[in-house]
């Protein structure tokens, strides 16, 4: 840890600092308007895993999950079907961040809605919590996480973590240590305790393997058991970030990533700045490093009539910092195994979006990653690093198309549409909320109704029974 990023460091140190917001924050405290985005983004993550439930690893996770669990009362996402506590929110981690269509806090580089959400909902429904209550524990662990992903600025993907994974994990402990009632040497113990369990390798983009859907359901198991033992007075390290064998010396031990980090973020604006208000929406089920050049490939395509046995060569710009996730190795990125291995392939997607004119869910499906058409023009998609990227701010990316006749069109997504400053507003996330659900043929309206309405009701159970089946 260099010396500025030590003088950073609150006086109480980060896990104190965290807990003390986590056990202190009311419902009054938050502005209505958070509150209001708050309840978008959970709607946004339900539809997506009432999706998610109708692919076949959401049936090997819930068998999976079946043979664990002797009983529970816990409820799946658009399911019947119930679990034990800490599985059922595996699984509902497992649907909401399965189709890779799931927000992303931008300069957090993380997932922060599919981990503390299940979090919340089971931990809300075992206590018998308030629907308001769960709202306020989900929103802290959207802020903490967020923050605590600020502060490594993308250098965990670098060295090959998930950041949804090991950051998720220390929100989710106070997600379920503020719905459990800890104190704040509790909360700072169920940090303290989640050190050892927090986790998340890169290593699924090697082969399209399925370990990055279940790292929000095990942050928020991980975050559930560490309150549990925090709460029964089980002692965990008190400096769990910024000490010795911490979280940010011990996961950023590369040093030029541990340089490069601002201990500052991790606790900067609690109660001021709201890290909600600039979580970004997916429009495309895909890698979000990806969605600039998805969508500068959709504008090429509105804006001429090109088609791909006409052009000799895409140029596909990207930053520096997502070319280990999205770009290489360019044999496997143009070949990718199955439907997840293409949402982190720029080839793969720059093509489809040409070839196809759009870019949904249908373009992942066999037909299309068999597509030789797809296929062809992937083998023409290069990578060039962006100097101008504003990462991770910005998910930029610009598309070069070289035609055959020598001419060159290009076009430019300096701000990725869904981030906070190209925002897709709550009536947008309710559109693609109903299109998600629908293709589960789940009940819109009513699962709508009880999201948006979740403060005003008595027990999250209610809640949470209105959006299983």
């Amino acid at each position: 840890m260099t010396s500025a990023a030590a003088s950073a460091i609150p006086a109480n140190g980060i896990a104190n600092s965290l807990a003390e917001f986590a056990a202190n924050l009311h419902y009054e405290d938050i502005p209505e308007s958070v509150r209001t985005r708050a309840k978008h983004l959970v709607l946004d993550s339900v539809g997506i895993a009432h999706a998610s439930g109708t692919y076949h690893f959401a049936s090997v996770a819930m068998a999976a999950a079946q043979a664990l669990s002797e009983s529970g009362d816990s409820p799946v996402i658009g399911s019947s079907k119930k679990l034990s506590l800490r599985d059922a929110a595996l699984v509902n981690g497992i649907l909401c961040h399965g189709l890779d269509f799931d927000d992303t806090h931008s300069a957090g580089v993380i997932h922060a809605t599919t981990s503390t959400f299940p979090c919340a909902l089971a931990t809300a429904g075992h206590v018998n919590a308030s629907g308001k209550d769960m709202l306020i524990a989900y929103i802290i662990g959207v802020e903490a996480a967020a923050r605590l992903g600020m502060v490594v600025k993308g250098g965990l993907h670098q060295i090959g973590f998930h950041p949804t994974g090991v950051m998720g994990s220390f929100g989710c402990s106070l997600v379920a240590g503020r719905l459990l009632g800890l104190n704040e040497k509790q909360l700072t113990m169920a940090q303290g305790i989640v050190l050892s369990m927090a986790a998340g390798s890169l290593e699924f983009l090697e082969d399209g393997a399925w370990t990055k859907r279940m790292h929000p359901g095990w942050a928020a198991v991980s975050g559930i058991t560490a309150a549990f033992l925090a709460k029964e007075g089980y002692v965990g390290a008190s400096r769990p970030y910024e000490g010795r064998f911490g979280l940010f010396n011990a996961y950023l031990s590369h040093p030029e990533y541990n340089a490069a980090s601002d201990l500052s973020l991790a606790t900067a604006g609690l109660r001021e700045t709201w890290e909600i208000e600039n979580v970004a929406i997916k429009p495309f089920p895909a890698c979000h490093f990806t969605h600039g050049c998805i969508d500068a490939a959709l504008g090429l395509i509105r804006e001429n009539e090109i088609r791909a046995d006409d052009i000799k060569r895409v140029r596909a710009l990207v930053p520096q910092e997502v070319v280990k996730t999205v770009c290489e190795p360019v044999t496997n990125k143009r070949r990718p195994q199955n439907e997840y291995d293409a949402e982190f392939s720029i080839p793969f997607l720059v093509s489809a979006a040409i070839t196809r004119g759009k870019f949904t869910l249908a373009e992942l499906t066999d037909d299309s990653l068999q597509d030789p058409e797809i296929l062809s023009l992937a083998d023409r998609v290069d990578y060039e690093i962006d100097h101008d990227s504003g990462f991770p701010k910005y998910y930029s990316g610009e598309v070069v198309v070289e035609m055959n006749d020598g001419s060159e069109i290009r076009q430019r997504e300096a701000i990725n549409r869904g981030n906070s400053d190209r925002p897709i507003s709550n009536e947008e996330i309710i559109e693609k909320f109903v299109g998600n659900i629908e293709i589960a043929n789940g009940a819109t309206d009513r699962v709508r109704d009880a999201i948006l309405s979740m403060d005003t009701a008595n027990n999250a159970r209610d809640v949470a029974g209105q959006i299983s089946s």
